[in-house]
């Protein structure tokens, strides 16, 4: 008999467009479905890292209570310490007080979590393995910190930045990896296209890092492939793609909790009217 494919799941990122994919995630917990391996990319990541240490709930709670806390995302941040997130609040008094993160859960499962980084030097993704949250906690910070709005995360020797920059749906790195088969959840309606952005402002924030200015001036054209190869795996089988129905309404940026809620809501409705079928292709596995 042939060994099993190993089956994966890959989390866009998006900003607070990220909390579609806690619902979607919430709902994953609450039937049972798990996976050989997560990657996750900017928010992506962030939710990834509860739906691993199986804290159903949690992303949605903290994003409600904080997101009108200056310290949680803010522009009088970014003011203050050339972070739109205060660092310290988000990736230690947070997870380690305020709504303490399972560490130990985490640790202990068999789960293989990855985040996608972006390496300002080569321009290149990478992708780390994370086995160790508390320890490791920069790489995930790296994963979500975004350009223009954020300092530069230097981990493992190299300098971090948001992992959408390379590699903003890493389904094919993940199919490299072994995970031939892939549930994909992404915070864009199907059918979106991303349009090209002005490559002035790269050159100017990043003149130091002519790869990572490239990467993001290709951005738009390489995120679009990715939604054609996307398109074509989930006609062959190799995908299954969970996606929003309608254009998100909630901004990248977001102090409403209400729409953060809408938001999550739509990512659980969404999610439970496909759950049967996502069973049934799950077990083909």
């Amino acid at each position: 008999m042939a060994d099993r494919e190993k089956c994966g799941l890959v989390l866009e990122g998006g900003g607070m467009r990220g909390i579609y994919t806690a619902g979607v995630l919430d709902v994953f917990l609450e039937n049972g479905i798990g996976f050989d391996g997560v990657i996750g990319v900017s928010a992506g990541a962030i939710h990834g890292s509860s739906f691993i240490s199986k804290q159903r709930g949690r992303s949605i709670r903290y994003y409600k209570k904080y997101c009108a806390d200056k310290r949680f995302m803010s522009w009088s941040n970014f003011l203050r310490t050339g972070d739109m997130v205060d660092v310290d609040f988000c990736y230690h008094d947070l997870p380690e007080r305020l709504d303490p993160y399972d560490y130990e859960t985490f640790n202990a499962s068999e789960t293989e979590f990855y985040v996608t980084c972006t390496n300002l030097e080569t321009g290149k993704a990478e992708h780390v393995r994370i086995t160790d949250m508390r320890g490791q906690i920069d790489y995930l910070r790296a994963s979500a910190t975004l350009p223009y709005v954020s300092r530069i995360v230097e981990a493992g020797g190299k300098k971090l930045m948001d992992g959408g920059c390379a590699d903003s749906i890493p389904l094919a790195a993940f199919m490299r990896m072994g995970f031939k088969r892939n549930v994909v959840v992404l915070t864009r309606e199907r059918g979106y296209r991303k349009k090209p952005e002005k490559a002035g402002l790269a050159r100017i924030f990043y003149r130091k890092y002519p790869r990572f200015v490239h990467a993001l001036n290709t951005r738009p054209q390489k995120y679009n492939r990715t939604l054609e190869g996307i398109e074509r795996m989930e006609k062959q089988g190799r995908a299954f793609v969970i996606c929003p129905e309608k254009p998100p309404v909630i901004e990248r940026i977001s102090h409403d909790p209400g729409e953060i809620e809408r938001t999550y809501e739509s990512g659980r409705r969404d999610a439970l009217a496909r759950i049967g079928e996502l069973k049934e292709w799950l077990s083909e596995t």
